[in-house]
């Protein structure tokens, strides 16, 4: 799983799968959900993220994470 945040959009995208999207649908207002050929979600974009979420904290709580890298 990745978490991108793009400020000049101020929108954050969620890569959950290495996956092609095959089809993209709006769930409520600037939140879109990516789905592959056969119907798994692969992303979730967040449009005006900053409004929506608290970006300055993450907190991970018992992922069965095997490697962690934080990117500026």
């Amino acid at each position: 799983m990745k978490l991108n945040y793009y400020s000049d959009t101020d929108s954050l995208y969620i890569d959950l799968a290495d996956r092609p999207s095959a089809e993209s649908v709006e769930i409520s207002p600037g939140v879109v959900i990516d789905y592959d050929e056969g119907g798994g979600i692969v992303g979730i974009d967040i449009d005006n993220a900053s409004s929506k979420l608290v970006l300055n904290e993450l907190v991970l709580n018992r992922l069965p994470v095997s490697r962690q890298l934080l990117a500026a």
